[in-house]
């Protein structure tokens, strides 16, 4: 019975994102064999948040299975887990026994809460509008035409929509963690400032850190997790990351992302770099510089609509230099957002009690703080954009 509900959760999801991805795929291969083959294609629209509300519905159902949780009797207090709207377009994935009893408990407004609430959604904007739209314009001025951009472009690209992909998603999910505190309820928190990683492992402990947790909780321990042969743990990973790329999209670019993904954890486990213990900058510089090229490079595959187009422009970037495509006044001011948000970070990373602004404890700082990010919203924030990055996810 379990299984058969598991099924009938992922069955939309298979249909509405994959069918038209598999379906090519097979039509593919018969070609190749000299087969001819007429299976008609899908032209449906995907429900917005498939994956994320599908994904939650699973995680519930596996909970329930494994008694973690007694089956919820109440339909709308069920619907409202699923589908709760601050999280619905981009996540947090949440758990059913972190949701649903803040659901049933009858809440009140609370003014502290309320003000952490808009300070998540100020930075959210910040980061979204300012940063990640804008930083946007440039990469897909680049990635769009790459084969008439030089080699140094498409690098500084490759950098721009790291930061773009980051500033889109992070700024949506602290909009939702931020709109759900000021209702009184606790999402939890995605990010944890990836790019300061030490290694790939530890970027997704740091990256989309909900996603991180469902697939340990439900695809990783399942098929056994560390307490097992090393072959069969290196195992584990590499099919808990191609879960990862199936996810984000019907494509191959997807998948190869999360097989890479999962065989670069294999690598660092077994030279044992997962972790670096020190927590001084100097000494965790150079990892946290390599681990970030390594993702950035990644995402370049992840960006493009074809293998060949990812590996062609990290083969340009390594054998074209030529000369930069220069970025227009405006986009200049994304440059800069962007280095607001490294300095910030940087500060929470290696110093968080010192270099606070939106919580500093001098009412003058946090004031100029609001009103300088309100300005720069407003004056340099792409406000017509369209939909956020994880929302065809």
């Amino acid at each position: 019975m379990a299984v058969t509900c598991i099924v009938l959760a992922l069955v939309p999801l298979v249909v509405f994102k994959y069918y038209n991805f598999i379906n090519d795929t097979i039509g593919g291969l018969l070609a190749t064999a000299g087969i001819a083959s007429n299976i008609p294609g899908l032209n449906w629209a995907v429900p917005v948040g498939i994956s994320f509300f599908t994904f939650q519905a699973v995680g519930y159902l596996f909970d329930v299975y494994y008694r973690r949780i007694p089956a919820e009797r109440d339909w709308t207090d069920y619907m409202l887990f699923v589908c709760f709207f601050p999280q619905i377009l981009s996540g947090p994935i949440s758990k059913a026994k972190d949701l649903l009893p803040q659901i049933k408990t009858c809440r009140r407004f609370d003014y502290d809460r309320a003000v952490a609430g808009l300070k998540l959604l100020l930075w959210g904007m910040f980061l979204k509008v300012v940063m990640a739209d804008r930083l946007g314009l440039y990469v897909d001025q680049v990635y769009n035409h790459w084969q008439y951009n030089s080699g140094i472009s498409c690098l500084i690209a490759s950098f721009a929509y790291s930061f773009q992909i980051y500033g889109d998603f992070a700024g949506y999910s602290l909009m939702a963690v931020g709109t759900g505190k000021i209702m009184g309820i606790d999402l939890i928190n995605n990010f944890a400032r990836p790019y300061f990683s030490v290694s790939v492992t530890d970027f997704w402990h740091r990256w989309h850190i909900s996603l991180s947790t469902w697939l340990k909780d439900y695809v990783y321990i399942p098929l056994g997790g560390s307490r097992c042969s090393k072959a069969r743990n290196y195992f584990n990973i590499i099919i808990t990351f191609l879960v990862s790329g199936i996810w984000h999209g019907a494509n191959w670019t997807f998948i190869i992302w999360g097989l890479l993904h999962g065989a670069l954890q294999v690598v660092e486990k077994i030279l044992g770099l997962q972790k670096c213990e020190s927590r001084r900058f100097l000494v965790r510089l150079p990892r946290i510089i390599i681990t970030f090229v390594l993702i950035n490079f990644l995402w370049t595959i992840f960006r493009m609509p074809t293998i060949s187009d990812g590996a062609s422009i990290i083969v340009k970037v390594f054998t074209q230099w030529g000369t930069p495509l220069p970025p227009n006044r405006q986009m200049l001011f994304s440059f800069v957002a962007a280095l607001i948000v490294v300095i910030s970070e940087t500060a929470q990373e290696f110093a968080p009690s010192r270099f606070a602004l939106l919580n500093n404890r001098h009412v003058a700082v946090r004031w100029c703080t609001y009103v300088l990010l309100l300005i720069y919203i407003a004056l340099m924030g792409v406000l017509e954009s369209g939909q956020f990055i994880y929302v065809s996810f």
